[in-house]
């Protein structure tokens, strides 16, 4: 028997707080009332494992009180298999096994056949090395000597049915429970056994749950919900010998002016026939060119930010990036957000280095630039390969053709032509004549005219169907993008389509979808921001915490990334996923909204549209003047301790137009108020090229040669500031003042 222990005492014999077991208990749905509290074996069994879960601990000895032991005679052939049984059961000290715990099934399954042993023998009792007879219920005597073989009732000869249950993919533990027909205590002790520690509200995944139930004797099967989406789209997937190769899609990127459209330009006119050199080429947002017999899809996007937009409605549309960088440049602020974009969305990169034919030129720069940024060239060993072109002489570009092919051959790219189609809108419009007009591309299956479509919440037929070239078609193949006419309405880019058989079950699943995107605008998705970051911490939902870093210089960026990423710990980690020079712009607000990240700037300012297009998209931008400052405000966040602090409100903007240097006063101001009013007295910031500059007081407020409160929207004004005259033309003076907000 094993002799009980309270809370406090336990709490002394392994060095933790009562308080911590009571609230551990308690979480396990075995709440203790106080201290004082006897701990029952499945409660002593919980706490030791857990904590030697946590961590190794020394092994820990209670005392037990003996147990006073009856007489016994010897060389009785049962009495020492009770004695034997006794020693195992009621031993004077309990030992707590301290090590890693594993699911050793068969040594389980051992223990259970020891307990099925020793059970019938611990009922018998044994005086004097002979065997009592005991009393039945009804007061018969039972003589156990005897071999009688009593009459088993019809429930004894049925042999236990073995129970049958269904876990889906996901599954919290209080319903594997219920489903099992156990208690909670009992499936977390075995979940402890597999070394998950989880609490009745949690889920586990379908293997885990499975080895869980099939542990408790259940026959598990997996649970598939269909919903009527997936009745309608048939969405399985296809087997390997249906799959036949396909046409790579490639995404041009890079820097402004780097060349990205004359590059896509100079492989669109190589690829002109003479028969096609007086058509019409149909701006559709892709084009389709072909190189030694095989065809590359184009995606015509302007620059990344299309791109990311539609990764962040979930569509991975391209399979390979060409990144261009110009030679006399090199990596640029937009180069490097473009690495960033395609290494997140995990396509291939093939750097085409462009401008070879200008005298500044240098492609070594910009390989060794490359390198910086984790893209190692081919030629240096690694694995990126570079490509020198020229758009302007057309020199390098079946080069660059020619590394597409490559790379798609290695990655093997395929599809199934012989079902129904299915792709994603690329960019929709709606034309004055033709109605709602969109690019689809079509990823796998077959798009025939007619065929009825569902993108999003627009629902229709085929009508019409054309190429890049202008030309109709009746039916487009995977990796081939075309232009529909026919939907209902405009789709949004990044939305996936489906081609169905059934108009009116796919006319229910949109109306189905707007119901859907009512109720989640009511109820509007919390994204991370650092005032929820512990909450969706403590529920489980954050294992990473992606930030986006902005600051004024590149020592900055690599001061705080290191200083950040310190910051993570075992229940989540801290991954700055891009950083980078200048001012938080509309781009990094899209890759944190694809990413579900928090933007940091550090002495930067974005614009107003920005910050709009921020608060819009439900991204959390911080910004800061001081290192320490940010790196102790996210641990804070981490720890759920944001204290209630001051915040900046900003009042307005003024352009300064001309400088006045008064002797005895310093350097004025002549601005003019852009947006919101400029106050006296206020805290006042000065931008140049989106970098601060100078932080500090206004000191003086002027309006022609008299002294103002303050100055409205699309005035003029004149400006003195305290300790700074280093005032140019065209620098913002952004006007703010402190306010407390509690967190």
């Amino acid at each position: 028997m094993i002799i009980k222990q309270r809370v406090h005492e336990l709490s002394k014999a392994i060095n933790v707080p009562s308080k911590e077991l009571m609230e551990l208990l308690a979480q396990y749905d075995m709440p203790v009332k106080n201290h004082m509290a006897l701990l029952e074996e499945a409660e002593l069994d919980l706490i030791f494992e857990y904590y030697t879960q946590k961590t190794a601990v020394e092994e820990i000895v209670f005392p037990q009180k003996k147990k006073e032991e009856k007489p016994q005679e010897p060389d009785v052939s049962v009495e020492e298999i009770v004695a034997e049984s006794e020693e195992i059961t009621g031993s004077t000290v309990r030992y707590v096994e301290t090590r890693q715990s594993t699911a050793d099934l068969d040594k389980i399954d051992a223990n259970e056949k020891i307990e099925e042993e020793l059970a019938p023998v611990e009922s018998l009792n044994v005086v004097g090395g002979k065997q009592k007879i005991k009393k039945n219920r009804r007061g018969e005597k039972q003589d156990h000597n005897k071999k009688a073989m009593p009459e088993k009732t019809s429930k004894e000869k049925a042999k236990p049915e073995k129970l049958e249950i269904m876990i889906p993919d996901e599954i919290s533990v209080g319903e594997l429970a219920e489903r099992l027909g156990k208690p909670a205590v009992e499936v977390i002790k075995k979940l402890m056994m597999l070394g998950i520690m989880a609490a009745v509200s949690q889920t586990v995944d379908y293997d885990t749950a499975a080895l869980v139930a099939e542990d408790f004797g259940a026959t598990v099967t997996r649970e598939i919900i269909v919903t009527e989406e997936d009745k309608l789209f048939q969405d399985v997937e296809d087997a390997p010998e249906d799959l036949k190769p396909r046409s790579p899609v490639v995404v041009v990127m890079g820097h402004v002016d780097h060349g990205k459209t004359s590059l896509l330009d100079a492989i669109r006119d190589s690829n002109v026939t003479a028969t096609e050199a007086g058509g019409i080429t149909q701006h559709i947002g892709a084009c389709r060119v072909r190189i030694h017999d095989q065809d590359i899809t184009f995606l015509d996007t302007p620059g990344h930010e299309a791109f990311t937009a539609m990764r962040a409605r979930g569509a991975q549309v391209t399979d390979i990036a060409v990144l261009v960088v110009a030679a006399d440049d090199g990596i640029m602020p937009q180069t490097i957000e473009a690495i960033n974009h395609a290494k997140a969305a995990n396509v291939s990169i093939i750097v085409a280095i462009n401008k070879i034919d200008k005298p500044t030129a240098n492609p070594d720069r910009v390989m060794q630039e490359l390198t910086e940024h984790g893209l190692v060239p081919e030629i240096w060993g690694g694995d990126t390969i570079c490509v020198n072109t020229s758009a302007k002489n057309r020199t390098g570009i079946d080069d660059v053709l020619e590394m597409i092919l490559l790379v798609a051959e290695m990655r093997e790219l395929k599809a199934n032509p012989d079902r129904m189609a299915k792709g994603t809108v690329i960019e929709s419009r709606l034309d004055k004549g033709r109605g709602p007009v969109a690019t689809v591309l079509v990823q796998n299956g077959t798009l025939k005219s007619g065929d009825i479509v569902v993108a999003g919440t627009a629902v229709g037929r085929v009508r019409v169907m054309v190429d890049d070239k202008g030309r109709r078609l009746k039916e487009a193949g995977p990796s081939v993008p075309v232009e529909i006419t026919g939907l209902s309405e405009t789709p949004e880019g990044g939305d996936v389509f489906y081609a169905v058989s059934d108009e009116r079950k796919a006319r229910e699943v949109v109306e189905a979808r707007k119901q859907k995107i009512k109720t989640e605008a009511q109820n509007a998705v919390s994204r991370v921001t650092l005032d929820n970051l512990f909450d969706q911490i403590k529920e489980g939902e954050m294992k990473e915490l992606r930030i986006i870093l902005k600051a004024d210089v590149q020592g900055s960026v690599e001061a705080m990334r290191q200083s950040l990423e310190k910051l993570s710990n075992d229940e989540v980690r801290v991954r700055v996923i891009h950083g980078g020079v200048g001012t938080v712009t509309e781009s990094d607000v899209m890759l944190a909204t694809a990413s579900n990240a928090i933007i940091i700037g550090f002495n930067v300012r974005p614009t107003a549209s920005t910050m709009e297009s921020a608060k819009r998209q439900g991204a959390d931008i911080r910004l800061y003047r001081v290192i320490y400052q940010a790196i102790e405000e996210m641990e804070a966040a981490m720890k759920g301790m944001l204290a209630p602090q001051y915040v900046e409100n900003v009042l307005g903007h003024a352009q300064v137009r001309q400088t006045f240097k008064v002797s005895g006063v310093g350097t004025i101001a002549g601005c003019y108020v852009t947006d919101g009013k400029i106050v006296r007295n206020s805290e006042v910031r000065i931008v140049r090229d989106g970098i601060v500059i100078h932080e500090g007081k206004l000191n003086s407020l002027k309006r022609f040669k008299d002294d103002v409160k303050e100055v409205a929207n699309s005035y003029e004004c004149g400006l003195g500031f305290e300790n700074f005259n280093d005032i140019k033309e065209q620098d913002v003076v952004e006007c703010f003042v402190m306010e407390e907000v509690a967190r």
